[in-house]
């Protein structure tokens, strides 16, 4: 009996890395899908293949004709959207929209899994770091939000909510990034 309870247990701690890591691969392609949309428009403009190629999730990203209401970005975003669903796992994903009129990207996160652990070891991984560079941080009624501006293009920052410690958004939308180029902004000399 012992032996197949160590079993079932070590077959849980794989499942549970696996989906760590589809979730994490899930996470980071969204977010490069949201810098590439954003600041590589030619990847899209003639069709989905080259976008899809750059964000590199294969058959776990498609696109869908609309999303839950929670999904979607702040009301002055609603324009030309389009939607991808990232399906990280089973029970687990992301949504991702964007606009082919607006210079912006909208990221929400959920399902029967947590990630808050998932999304803090994405921030805090050399590859996010050499894309995005941190701005601010806060906490306010149990999430962090931090903002950050792109490397590559300062005038392009992206705003990441998350629960600030683990287990504590189960049952709602556990992550929302949004992004968006300041073209008012003059970049700096």
């Amino acid at each position: 009996m012992l032996s197949w309870l160590l079993a079932a247990s070590v077959a849980v701690s794989a499942t549970t890395t696996k989906d760590k890591a589809e979730l994490q691969k899930g996470l980071e392609g969204a977010l490069r899908g949201c810098e590439e949309w954003v600041l590589n428009p030619a990847s899209w403009v003639d069709g989905p293949k080259p976008f899809l190629a750059k964000v590199g999730l294969g058959g776990k990203m498609g696109l869908v004709d609309r999303v839950d209401e929670t999904n979607l970005p702040p009301p002055e975003f609603r324009v030309a959207n389009h939607y991808w669903r990232i399906n990280a796992t089973l029970g687990a994903g992301f949504v991702l929209v964007v606009s082919d009129q607006l210079p912006m990207c909208h990221i929400t996160g959920g399902g029967d899994t947590d990630l808050q652990p998932v999304a803090t070891s994405v921030l805090e991984s050399e590859a996010f770091k050499a894309h995005w560079k941190l701005v601010s941080e806060a906490v306010r009624d149990g999430m962090a939000s931090s903002a950050y501006t792109s490397v590559k293009e300062p005038q392009f920052s992206i705003t990441v909510s998350r629960a600030e410690k683990p287990g504590e958004r189960l049952d709602r939308v556990q992550l929302l990034v949004t992004g968006a180029f300041n073209m008012s902004q003059q970049p700096s000399p």
